[in-house]
């Protein structure tokens, strides 16, 4: 994970061309496209990366992008690359929103009341101009408004630093419209569990005001329907959102912790193993990410840190090139992986600028404190310093080579002896688990959720986790699928062992496979196994199963070469002499 992340911001968020990111600012010229989010995106991710490393360069790589945007405000407040007569249509609100994200994540890394000055200046011609123009923000944008009225999240944000009531009352008015005849209706549409592929008719035309199912923005806005409930403490708000996101987990998250296809949420968990146009894209595996590491914070409840370190392990790892130069727009489960497209008549997409923004959220999410407690997300070798109640200094050293092994080890270095609590997530996934301190087993052990160690620590104190990473076989339709503790696995064609599509009949034993270690690893693969399984229909050369190689889902075409194939979800043979057909 370390290294995914180091490799990201070196060779994806520090080699990017800022002033490329800032020309569209400039022109003004814009009347549907979406040129304006670029900079806000890439810069959320420098910010965060920034925060984790210190990098001075870096840094100095972020004062320069936000200077060089600022002189791009016009006299008015806006800052933008729409031209005055097509202002508030298509991806201007869109674009701003992104904008103000990014002034407000420099603002708390440098205190800069500038930056401050300007965001507030922006938002405050917002509300103007839509006030002025008669139209509700619904209105201003595509898929019923949602891009738009994901503005929510930031002005919650500008609220939260400036406590002016005038851009609370702002928040309230976007999700006010959300429920108008014409508004996305995220609030009674969950409400009435509609799942969030049919809350609206299929469009005639996909990429329109009409399609309300587009899931990223439908996240997002949640995302700051999260933001208005800390502040409000409205139950009703963090209740439509759970209630959403557990749809998605039942219903649209697939083996690899992703989601959506042609960027719209369509049942797809059902229909997963079928080959799928544009599926998982990179900007909706890290909205899913954010929004279950906000939940997480606010409810403490541990399948949003599961669903997270799936999602790490296999979707967006998956999404980075082998050498971390850039993000794919789509990572599917099955052909080749390849760059997503240019946008906008610019050299950068969404996903490109987007993707490392959910690498830089790891260190945020490995360790959650709060008060008197540490919560432990994440198993990676890892380093914690940190303060309980402002005042006890305590430093964590986790050192593991999970999830390639199930054994953690955390050593706990208090400044002095003291009690507190820590933690410490059990994976709903893992059937067997292994827990003690100092040695000493604790046995009450209940899984998805955290084991509470309340005692008093002192210096060198140890925490040994040993979590069940036995493969298992997972069936769909008339597909099947190996998962191995949170890693998916898939087959690769550069192990040249025959055809990755070719029909497989796996031998497991109590419902669980036999997987070996390759001796030496593949040079393409992080991890990679042999299990013995018969391939193909032809009965009469049956019984001679052969070793098969499977490697992990995302170091699988890690090289983008339209050479390699890899597939996650293999075709069963089908032995109609059985009683039923699923069976073997």
């Amino acid at each position: 994970m370390g290294s995914r992340i180091d490799a990201c911001i070196t060779h994806r968020v520090k080699t990017q061309d800022v002033d490329h990111l800032v020309n569209p600012f400039t022109s003004r010229n814009e009347s549907r496209l979406w040129q304006s989010e670029f900079w806000g995106k890439w810069i959320q991710g420098a910010i965060a990366s920034y925060r984790y490393t210190k990098d001075p360069e870096l840094l100095s790589i972020i004062q320069k992008a936000v200077t060089d945007l600022l002189k791009t405000q016009t006299a008015d407040g806006y800052i933008g690359n729409y031209s005055p007569d097509h202002q508030l249509e298509h991806w201007d609100i869109w674009g701003r929103k992104y904008t103000l994200l990014g002034l407000l994540a420099y603002y708390d890394i440098s205190n800069d009341k500038q930056v401050l000055n300007a965001a507030i200046k922006m938002t405050d011609h917002l509300i103007k101009q839509l006030k002025d123009s008669g139209k509700s923000i619904v209105k201003t944008g595509n898929y019923r408004g949602m891009p738009s009225s994901s503005f929510l999240e930031p002005v919650m944000f500008l609220y939260n630093r400036t406590g002016e009531d005038r851009f609370l009352s702002f928040a309230k008015y976007i999700v006010q419209e959300w429920e108008t005849p014409d508004g996305p209706q995220l609030i009674s549409k969950a409400l009435d569990d509609i799942p969030v592929s049919q809350r609206f008719p299929s469009p005639a035309t996909w990429w329109s005001w009409d399609n309300g199912q587009k899931a990223y923005e439908m996240m997002s806005c949640y995302e700051g329907l999260l933001e208005l409930y800390k502040v409000t403490g409205n139950p009703l708000y963090i209740s439509v959102v759970e209630k959403s996101v557990a749809n998605i987990i039942k219903d649209e998250i697939n083996i690899a912790g992703s989601g959506s296809a042609f960027e719209c949420w369509y049942g797809g968990g059902a229909k997963q193993d079928q080959a799928t146009y544009h599926t998982m894209e990179t900007c909706v595996t890290f909205t899913w990410m954010k929004l279950c590491s906000t939940l997480l914070s606010l409810t403490g409840n541990t399948i949003y840190a599961d669903q997270i370190e799936k999602t790490t392990y296999n979707a967006l790892f998956a999404s980075m090139k082998d050498d971390a130069s850039e993000i794919a727009k789509y990572s599917p489960l099955e052909g080749c992986r390849h760059k997503g497209e240019e946008q906008c008549g610019m050299h950068i997409n969404c996903c490109n600028a987007n993707g490392p923004r959910a690498f830089a959220l790891l260190p945020q999410v490995a360790y959650q404190v709060k008060e008197n407690r540490i919560n432990v997300n994440l198993f990676t070798t890892s380093e914690l310093k940190t303060r309980l109640n402002g005042t006890q200094q305590v430093y964590i050293k986790q050192n593991t080579n999970y999830p390639v092994d199930g054994n953690i080890e955390m050593e706990i270095i208090p400044e002095k002896s003291a009690r507190f609590t820590i933690g410490i997530r059990i994976p709903a996934w893992s059937s067997q688990v292994s827990l003690a301190v100092n040695g000493q087993e604790v046995t009450d052990i209940t899984r998805g959720c955290y084991y509470l160690l309340d005692r008093t620590w002192n210096k060198g104190d140890k925490i040994t986790l040993t979590l069940d990473l036995r493969a298992k076989l997972v069936q769909l339709n008339n597909s099947q699928a190996i998962q191995r503790g949170p890693i998916v696995l898939a087959r690769d064609s550069r192990f040249k062992d025959g055809d990755v599509d070719e029909a497989i009949k796996f031998l497991p034993k109590e419902g669980y496979l036999t997987l070996e270690p390759e001796n030496q690893t593949s040079p393409f693969a992080w991890m990679s196994f042999t299990t013995s399984a018969i391939t193909g229909t032809n009965m009469e050369e049956a019984g001679a199963a052969r070793k098969i190689h499977f490697c992990d889902f995302s170091s699988a075409g890690n090289t983008w070469s339209e050479s390699e194939r890899y597939r996650v979800w293999l075709p069963k043979p089908l032995n109609v002499m059985h009683s039923e057909y699923s069976n073997y």
